[in-house]
């Protein structure tokens, strides 16, 4: 396997990488993606690729934008995100980068926050949605849709196809100067406790997290990443878009989440950057297609991953030889292969990161062969902090720290960082950048941690934080105080730590149960608290409570009670606090019935 990375030298900033990448290896594949119309994958060299981006900067430049100004990109993984970034990039622009599935209210908060000039989305998905708030967008001079769309009445409103000026032409490829230093991007956090941040990470920032990345996990221009999760999210543009430019690796463009079992088949990546989602949905599955097969089956594949394990732990030299060993040649044959070949067949590194991935999933795939770093960061880190070696893997902790990063623990045991993919700070927001980012610039991650033979193991968080499978972070206290906010509800309790949506155990008020049972016409009894028809009431009550949430923050299953949570009980703390652990061991057999099956 051949390493053509580039420098940082090299490349200098962020257009520099992508020129000299154009420069090294303009005909090799850039990207694939799925026509839609011929119904086929298609590839792009990077010589195509600059030949765009050059077209997108002629566009670009007709829109009296300066060195600075910012623009914004509402659009799912594809070739068109990279153009359009590229093409802003080099000529010095700010990229805001949008989640497609955001909150109207919002993205016009994020736009008119960071003063953007131009949007790019695919009108035929987003437009019906964003129509709503775009007077309150005034600083947008243009929106372009990739997709054509009619609306008589929003005047700024143009297709790309418009926007674009002749194919006919060769256009310039810019190449303007921008001192590493400078700011690249602003990309906007979670806003569940409040207004979201906007983190302004520069040039260097991103360029450092990508080369000190490949300096833990090698790369190769042979590999092919399958991209899926939101660009829009830094684990994916640092690890899925920029480390595979560095490199020279081929990136391809999933289709959707649902249709990502038959890419993993098409494509057949050798990398895929993930979240434990992905790995809980086969698991699951697994296990289901398990529950109908004979008893000797069953066992089969525990055998499968329990020698595979041994197998994983021998080779990390953390376990000595042992005969069983020499089963993994027939157990690979008739259990792992089959099911590594239903993830393409030639995936040598899963890298898992933005949530905690379970030590039983993990130990599955790891026992059937496949190759997981999981790694840990965040979006004002650029976002890699530290991801475990694939010769020395710790898969239960988050592993060790990138070259150039410092770590320590403070107070609570909360995770300190130093390092050169810190952010710049938060856009227009002082106050909150002196909360993370002390006098000595060590960046507190509120997380706690510790630290063993130079392995990071994440133990909890400073501030109660539920971070689902696919990475959303939510703080639970803000959801349960809405909910406590009908007067249905003494109490709520949210739980979704590592699981892919969020349930809530409730204690209800007796008089208001008694009120909504009659209204449902059902006798107002304990039997009664938890069947369909009350959980379906409550549940759309909930729904009502928490309409100004972000989409992920919803509430998916409850279980009702009517005993109070007191002192008295040990369930809350004198001055009236959850005792989360102690609710969370009381419930659960509850907690694992919300999530069964799923």
């Amino acid at each position: 396997m051949r390493m053509e990375k580039i420098t940082l030298e090299q490349a200098g900033n962020l257009p520099g990488l992508f020129l000299q990448r154009v420069k090294q290896t303009p005909d090799t594949i850039a990207y694939r993606y799925f026509a839609t119309e011929q119904q086929a994958w298609r590839d792009i060299t990077w010589r195509e690729m600059a030949a765009h981006v050059a077209r997108w900067q002629a566009a670009l430049k007709q829109e009296n934008l300066s060195p600075g100004s910012r623009v914004a990109i509402m659009l799912r993984n594809c070739p068109q995100w990279v153009m359009y970034e590229q093409a802003a990039l080099g000529l010095g622009l700010v990229v805001i980068p949008l989640y497609t599935n955001d909150r109207p209210e919002n993205i016009a908060y994020i736009v008119q926050d960071s003063d953007v000039k131009l949007l790019l989305i695919d009108g035929a998905l987003i437009w019906p949605s964003l129509k709503g708030v775009c007077t309150q967008l005034t600083s947008l001079q243009r929106i372009v849709s990739v997709t054509a769309i009619a609306d008589s009445v929003e005047t700024r409103l143009i297709t790309l196809e418009q926007w674009l000026p002749t194919e006919k032409q060769q256009y310039p490829l810019a190449q303007l100067n921008v001192d590493k230093s400078t700011l690249a991007t602003i990309v906007y956090t979670s806003g569940t406790t409040g207004k979201p941040k906007g983190v302004m990470l520069s040039h260097g920032n991103i360029l450092w997290c990508a080369d000190s990345g490949t300096s833990s996990i090698p790369v190769y221009s042979s590999d092919i990443f399958l991209s899926f999760l939101p660009l829009s999210h830094m684990f994916e543009r640092s690890v899925g878009y920029y480390i595979p430019m560095m490199c020279g690796s081929t990136v391809a463009y999933a289709r959707s989440i649902e249709l990502l079992a038959e890419d993993l088949i098409s494509i057949r990546p050798t990398i895929l950057v993930t979240v434990p989602r992905i790995f809980e949905r086969v698991y699951n599955k697994i296990k289901l297609q398990l529950a109908e097969k004979p008893a000797f089956a069953r066992k089969l594949f525990h055998n499968a991953v329990e020698v595979g394990w041994y197998r994983f732990r021998f080779q990390q030299g953390k376990a000595a030889w042992h005969p069983r060993l020499l089963l993994w040649p027939l157990l690979n044959l008739l259990v792992a292969g089959k099911i590594i070949a239903k993830l393409g067949g030639r995936l040598r590194l899963a890298v898992s990161g933005g949530a905690p991935l379970s030590a039983e999933i993990g130990k599955t795939f790891i026992g059937l062969g496949l190759s997981i770093s999981q790694g840990y960061g965040l979006t004002e880190t650029s976002p890699v902090v530290c991801t475990n070696k694939l010769d020395d893997n710790e898969p239960a902790g988050v592993g060790q720290p990138l070259r150039d990063v410092e770590i320590k623990l403070g107070n609570n045991d909360e995770l300190c960082i130093r390092s050169p993919g810190v952010m710049l700070g938060y856009w227009h927001n002082e106050t909150a950048t002196k909360e993370m980012i002390d006098a000595d610039h060590w960046l507190h991650t509120g997380d706690k941690a510790r630290i063993e033979k130079g392995h990071i193991f994440i133990t909890g968080r400073i501030k109660e934080i539920l971070v689902l499978s696919n990475g959303e972070k939510i703080p639970p206290a803000d959801l349960e105080m809405a909910i406590a906010n009908d007067v249905l509800f003494e109490q709520a309790l949210v739980v979704g730590e590592a699981k892919p949506y969020l349930c809530v155990i409730t204690v209800l008020n007796p008089k208001q149960w008694q009120t909504l049972a009659i209204s449902l016409q059902v006798a107002p009894t304990d039997d009664n608290l938890n069947i369909k028809q009350v959980q379906d009431a409550i549940l759309e009550r909930i729904r009502l409570k928490m309409q100004h949430f972000p989409g992920y923050a919803k509430i998916f299953c409850v279980h009702n009670t009517l005993e109070p949570w007191t002192v008295e009980n040990s369930l809350i703390t004198p001055t009236l606090k959850l005792r989360r652990k102690q609710i969370i061991e009381k419930f659960t057999k509850q907690i694992e019935h919300m999530y069964a099956g799923h």
